[in-house]
């Protein structure tokens, strides 16, 4: 028989994915889940006895953290990345790396076929293929929810009648869960106006008083909270474990799809977004105004690149030279304050604080000039909307 390589997260989809690939395709499968912090030891274990029990001839965990977080996720935060201003980019990030791992793991056992349970509907499925095909154009790709357009009732009564109960109630949300947040998709998501219940989400309320954190960053990665020094990756772990108790970092985003219709996905991604925006208002304080517009400029194009699987072109290594050089000076703490489903960034402290300079301050007297100099460069300041408005007196 010849190998197949699965991409596998245990869910509807790849479970099965297992079952056609073996019973309609007569191919021997390996299954791989490449963990992006979304799975415990626990459940990697339990993910991993579900493999073996739906007919995978090999099944291997590979938790890939600390590469997905120096490859994608630090300069996620160096750029503040936001999809249309609300989406950190939870799952679009994992897909690129996860295929990666898929692709070396195929090769390295010698496998002649690839097999993913992307639908032919969203972005996922151009996501791997892209890289499959760039890495290994000379193995073959396998998509069997795509290719036979099925849906998760029709996938759950396969199951079935192959003796694998699935339950309805798991089955009716799409959750993917990685250490930069959690896509929940489900029936309301593909509507323009119904939202996701407070059940769908996998994170409940649990904390409903008050908390104030300080996060410390050193060179625009997040290297403690409280004071208390970790790993970025190990910090990202507890400070979702903390504001995620405050259900925070929930939204729905509305996006355009590769393939050019509209998508929308429920997400929570507590640490995401509370280290975004507060490593925004850090460097709001510390760059320079030009500085900060070219940054936005790439790293909307970064994020952009990223989210539609163009990972692996050259522009993405030239853009991540330029925002880790911008990051020198954004050093320091910044308080923020936690309440249930929402917080409030309230200041910053660093050495590099541009507003502790002492040529003047915002609304008050200035240090550095007199006030004939300010009219004089107000006056030269105008000079070209004098000139364009005597020429055109029409249009004043």
């Amino acid at each position: 028989m010849e190998k197949v390589v699965l991409a596998y997260s245990g869910g509807l989809d790849t479970s099965y994915c297992v079952k056609y690939l073996i019973y309609e395709q007569n191919l021997e499968v390996h299954s791989i889940l490449v963990n992006t912090g979304g799975f415990s030891e626990k459940e990697l274990d339990e993910v991993e006895k579900r493999a073996y029990k739906l007919g995978s001839s090999s099944h291997i965990n590979k938790t890939i953290l600390d590469d997905f977080y120096n490859k994608a996720i630090k300069y996620l935060i160096f750029g503040n990345v936001l999809k249309n201003n609300t989406y950190p980019l939870s799952v679009s990030a994992e897909r690129i790396f996860q295929a990666i791992e898929v692709i070396n793991y195929a090769k390295k056992i010698g496998a002649k076929y690839i097999a993913h349970g992307s639908t032919g509907a969203g972005n996922d499925q151009i996501r791997f293929d892209v890289i499959f095909q760039t890495l290994a154009p000379e193995i073959e790709i396998i998509t069997p929810i795509r290719d036979l357009k099925l849906s998760r009732e029709e996938e759950m009564a396969y199951l079935q009648k192959h003796g694998v109960e699935y339950s309805w109630e798991k089955a009716q949300y799409s959750i993917n869960k990685g250490i930069w947040g959690t896509s929940v998709g489900g029936k309301e998501t593909l509507t323009s106006h119904s939202t996701l219940p407070e059940t769908a989400y996998p994170s409940q309320l649990q904390k409903e008083e008050e908390e104030t954190i300080t996060l410390n960053f050193k060179k625009g990665e997040l290297i403690g909270i409280n004071g208390h020094k970790d790993s970025p990756v190990k910090n990202i772990q507890k400070l979702e474990k903390i504001a995620s108790a405050f259900a925070i970092g929930r939204d729905i985003h509305v996006g355009d799809t590769i393939i050019g219709i509209k998508g929308r996905v429920g997400f929570e991604a507590a640490a995401p977004m509370i280290i975004i925006k507060a490593h925004h208002l850090l460097e709001k304080h510390v760059l320079t105004k030009w500085q900060q517009y070219w940054k936005e400029q790439l790293a909307n194009w970064y994020g952009m690149l990223l989210h539609e699987g163009n990972y692996l072109d050259p522009v993405m290594r030239n853009i991540e030279v330029f925002m880790e050089d911008a990051q020198k000076s954004v050093t320091g703490d910044v308080t923020v304050l936690l309440k249930p489903y929402h917080f409030t960034l309230q200041g910053i402290e660093s050495d590099y604080d541009m507003m502790k300079s002492d040529f003047g301050q915002y609304g008050e007297m200035n240090n550095s000039w007199t006030s004939d100099d300010a009219k004089g460069f107000i006056k030269i300041y105008g000079n070209a909307n004098k000139i364009y408005h005597n020429v055109n007196p029409s249009e004043s």
